[in-house]
Formats: structure tokens, sequence, C-alpha cells
């Protein structure tokens, strides 16, 4: 059986600042350490309008915004 790597999420801090990894464990370690959190926030439009979703994490005091899986652009 071939193992596959976990997609590469983008993770865009509330300074703007992008980070690329694929575990909130490897995330974790990039911005420091900390605790590690669920953020949420409540939709107002479309199928979820009225509810809370997931969307992204904070950790120590960071507040990271999860994006779908994407490829690193080559630097």
């Amino acid at each position: 059986m071939i193992k596959t790597k976990k997609p590469l999420y983008l993770f865009i801090d509330q300074y703007g600042e992008k980070h690329y990894a694929r575990t909130v464990k490897e995330l974790r370690e990039q911005c420091g350490g900390g605790r590690v959190s669920k953020m949420y926030v409540d939709k107002i439009n479309g199928p979820h309008a009225g509810k809370s979703v997931h969307c992204g994490y904070v950790i120590g005091g960071h507040w990271f915004t999860q994006f779908l899986p994407v490829e690193r652009p080559v630097q």
C-alpha cells in the first residue's frame, strides 16, 4: 500500500503572514509553540447560515485562518 502525503494547507495569521503546514503540530512548531484552540466563525449567508463553523486555529498569540490544500509556490 502506498502512503500519500497529507495535503499542504495555507494558514494566514492576523498580520497577513502566510504559513504552509500539513498538520496543526507542524504549524505550532513554525510559530513558536503555545496552546492550540480551534477558531470558529458565525456564518451569515449560504447553506450554513446561522451556524458556527470551524475556520482555523488560535496558537499562542496567533490567530490562523485555514484555507484549502494548496501547492507551495516556487520561491
